[in-house]
């Protein structure tokens, strides 16, 4: 997986509570990252801005809330509600815990018109997406096996294995590795992706979380540490 796919899908973090169901997290469906530095030093040039900050949408999924209300990939994302959104981070932080069905304001700088106010219905998060953010919070992103089917077969069934490992998370702390094939999620033997998703869920982000993951051919079990009390 190339370093700028992998640090897109690990600008992923929420903390909710492990009893609150997915269906009440917000969610708008786009994909964003963190501007570069040299973005950053345009922006500032271009709009004016003491110093440029935001997130920018790389893509909108067709058929979701930010679809819908006509964001569009290349969006600038700087303030919501009228609070600036210095990063990634900040911005899905902020959607994650808005009430689902409630409508917040975005301000967007867009190329071609400058800065623009938006109106977003905020959705329900999937659960598919919920669980990949459970994930990341921890530190780590799961993917589906990549063996390849005999001639004429179907693909031979394997269990999902880590495909990346955020640096100084809990799950680098941890000694969690890239490659390592998950057979056990919080105590749930998980054969397939999605029972990973559901194991995570059922988890929630705040741990602590055990995993029995298989390794060189060895079982090794790994527990990523629960949230610091604050």
């Amino acid at each position: 997986m190339r370093r700028e796919g992998v640090a897109l899908l690990l600008a992923m973090a929420l903390l909710a509570p492990a009893a609150e169901a997915a269906t009440r997290w917000g969610w708008l469906g786009v994909r964003i990252r963190d501007l570069s530095e040299q973005e950053m030093e345009e922006i500032s040039k271009r709009f004016g801005l003491r110093e440029g900050f935001g997130a920018v949408i790389v893509e909108v999924i067709n058929e979701t809330p930010a679809a819908a209300a006509g964001l569009r990939t290349g969006d600038l994302v700087v303030a919501f509600r009228d609070r600036p959104v210095v990063d990634t981070r900040s911005l899905q932080r902020a959607i994650a815990s808005t009430t689902v069905g409630e409508s917040v304001n975005l301000t967007v700088l867009r190329r071609e018109e400058g800065r623009r106010p938006v109106q977003v219905k905020v959705g329900a998060m999937p659960d598919a997406v919920a669980a990949e953010r459970v994930a990341a919070e921890y530190g780590f992103l799961v993917r589906d096996p990549e063996g390849q089917p005999e001639l004429g077969g179907a693909r031979p069934p394997a269990v999902p294995s880590v495909a990346a490992v955020l640096p100084r998370s809990r799950a680098e702390r941890a000694g969690l590795r890239v490659g390592d094939v998950l057979t056990e999620v919080n105590g749930r033997p998980v054969v397939t992706l999605d029972a990973v998703r559901e194991a995570l869920l059922a988890a929630g982000p705040d741990g602590p979380l055990p995993l029995i993951v298989r390794r060189d051919q060895e079982q090794v079990m790994v527990t990523l540490e629960p949230v610091p009390a604050r």
